[in-house]
């Protein structure tokens, strides 16, 4: 039995309990530091953290930046901070989403550039609206590739497959 632990009662936490606990919150104020000015507004927050955060956002000073964070990690520990967590983890799966979105035009720009026959009709299947369209800007981005110009179509193409792409989802 610990020594502040009462028969038949719950055992406090220990020591490395409560430390884990407080390096939790302190990388959720990291995060919250980090996280766009948006988000925080959104978030309801007491004035003192949100002045903090704002503060934190400001300094320059490594040192100075070290004690604001602990600061605002301090702060946090006497707020609920599941609404906080909920709000950075959706942030995070929106730039997730929208990245694998990005990579996904990527690829279909280049297969469409590379082998625009197969990866027209390909393109064409998924999405018959975008088909003429489609096939003059591919045709544009090649002659553009072999003749060396910079790459305003191949852009042009790019936006069109990510539009599309994004209309779909």
């Amino acid at each position: 039995m610990r020594r502040r632990e009462l028969p038949g009662g719950i055992p406090p936490p220990t020591k490395g309990e409560l430390k884990r606990q407080a390096m939790a919150v302190q990388d959720l104020a990291d995060r919250l530091i980090e996280a766009p000015e948006s988000l925080v507004d959104g978030l309801n927050l007491p004035d003192k953290l949100a002045d903090s955060i704002a503060l934190a956002r400001r300094i320059t000073s490594r040192a100075a930046l070290l004690r604001q964070r602990q600061f605002v990690g301090k702060l946090m520990r006497g707020i609920d901070c599941d609404p906080i967590r909920a709000a950075l983890e959706s942030e995070a799966q929106h730039a997730r989403t929208d990245a694998a979105r990005f990579r996904r035009a990527e690829r279909w720009r280049d297969r469409l550039v590379a082998n625009d026959d197969a990866a027209i009709d390909e393109f064409a299947a998924e999405f018959p609206a975008a088909r003429t369209e489609l096939a003059r800007l591919v045709a544009a981005a090649k002659a553009e590739r072999r003749e060396g110009k910079p790459a305003g179509a191949g852009r042009k193409l790019f936006r069109f497959v990510q539009d599309t792409l994004s209309a779909d989802t």
